[in-house]
């Protein structure tokens, strides 16, 4: 089945008129849904780590590996699980995972030692590798090149959300039933979205209440050339320049947000006081802010490429501002005092989801062909959790050799968001679908 969307990689096709429907909207709102969940039980170990210690005895290089362990192989099975979602589509790849990673998520709960969480961690990875490839499958079927900007925003900002979300629920279920009941709470709320999911999801051509107007919508009044391409061969995508410039990229731009995903609750906690409580409430701020902040990047994008602005200006507008903006975090770990600190943490975190915005439309833009959109989403989901991977044993073994500072690895972090910029600007090339000849 041919995956719907026009693409014009300068200028989006015009508006579709009438009414179209909405049922676009419903399926990216249920992708948003299972990106909150998978981070929740993602980041459900950050908050939980510093409660977890004094039970299990880990420094902080254990506590920096096993925040980095799910990461392993989330990364390594990235490319897989991209090939995996071309070709049995995103309704059951997304269920898949769901399933896999409540299950695990669950069973961390019961861990006796720092080698049962290593390997459930890991295993963690492997459940949760299908879903951002899903996602950017939905994006890539249910939506026209001038609203993928804000679809791919609001998928992607479930992060957000999840992250928001995960400390004071997390917070709230540790104070009532302790660090193992957070688990078991969390696994269980992802087995009961995955029932929504497989009655709600459907691909436009076999979903019961979509209209012949909305589909139209969907292809832009016309078929994509694409969608009579054969996909490439995932290898092959590695030949082109774009999909380095994309790899590069985002490592950059996901070394600074998994420092937010994984070391931030403990930041706020040793180095600012912050007890359960103010963790609870102050520490989700930076997430819930960053939210608006990635949709406004990607009504940015839409709004300027239905005015006629290129795609490749369009999308690079917020990747190049929002990762020089985010290099405050800099600053953050020498700011005289918690307030200061948190509204440069918070600052930064918007300009990174700002930046974000553009990150899972790119994949739908530059595709040789549609079978190839899960292929790109999860090379460049590789790069994101490489970095993943990296950061927070990077974090955590300079914490260990500066005594507890942060001062230098927040002045990483900022160069990281910095090089990524310089990516982003002058390493990847136009955006636009790669030739296949």
């Amino acid at each position: 089945m041919s995956t719907p969307g026009q693409h014009n990689a300068d200028v989006a096709p015009p508006a579709g008129t009438g009414r179209t429907g909405r049922v676009r909207w419903a399926m990216i709102a249920m992708a948003f849904g299972a990106t909150t969940i998978n981070y929740v039980d993602r980041a459900n170990l950050g908050v939980a780590l510093p409660y977890m210690t004094e039970e299990l005895r880990l420094s902080s290089t254990a506590y920096g590996i096993l925040l980095g362990a799910f990461f392993w192989t989330y990364s390594f099975m990235q490319m897989p699980s991209g090939y995996l979602v071309d070709r049995f589509g995103p309704r059951r790849m997304l269920a898949f995972a769901l399933i896999t990673w409540s299950v695990i998520t669950m069973l961390i709960g019961a861990a006796t030692g720092f080698l049962v969480l290593l390997l459930l961690r890991l295993l963690l990875g492997v459940g949760e590798s299908p879903a951002f490839p899903s996602s950017s499958a939905v994006v890539a079927r249910w939506f026209p090149v001038r609203e993928r900007g804000i679809a791919a925003s609001i998928f992607d900002s479930g992060g957000r959300a999840g992250t928001a979300l995960a400390l004071p629920l997390i917070a709230v279920l540790i104070g009532v039933i302790g660090w193992r009941g957070s688990f078991l709470v969390c696994g269980l709320l992802g087995l009961v979205f995955v029932a929504i999911w497989l009655r709600v999801y459907h691909d436009p051509d076999q979903h019961p209440k979509v209209t012949a107007q909305e589909l139209a919508h969907i292809r832009g009044g016309t078929g994509d050339a694409r969608d009579d391409q054969p996909p490439l061969p995932w290898l092959s995508l590695l030949t082109y320049r774009t999909t380095w410039g994309m790899i590069a990229g985002f490592f950059c731009l996901s070394f600074v947000l998994y420092f937010f995903i994984t070391w931030f609750p403990s930041y706020l906690v040793d180095a600012r006081g912050f007890d359960l409580l103010n963790l609870g409430i102050f520490g989700m701020l930076p997430a819930l802010l960053a939210i608006p902040s990635q949709w406004l990047g990607g009504l940015l994008q839409d709004g300027l490429i239905k005015r006629g602005r290129s795609v490749s200006f369009a999308r690079k507008l917020p990747l190049v501002s929002g990762l020089v903006v985010s290099s405050v975090i800099v600053f953050a770990a020498q700011a005289p005092n918690a307030a200061i600190a948190l509204t440069l943490l918070t600052i930064s975190y918007g300009a990174l989801t700002f930046a974000a915005s553009s990150l899972w439309a790119l994949p739908s833009d530059v595709a040789p062909s549609r079978g190839n959109v899960g292929s790109l989403a999860g090379i460049q989901g590789f790069a994101s959790n490489a970095a993943g991977a990296a950061s927070p044993i990077v974090i955590g073994v300079l914490l260990d050799v500066t005594g507890g500072s942060y001062v230098v690895p927040l002045a990483v972090a900022g160069a990281m968001a910095l090089l990524g910029a310089l990516v982003y600007a002058f390493g990847i090339g136009r955006i636009a679908p790669l030739p296949t000849s």
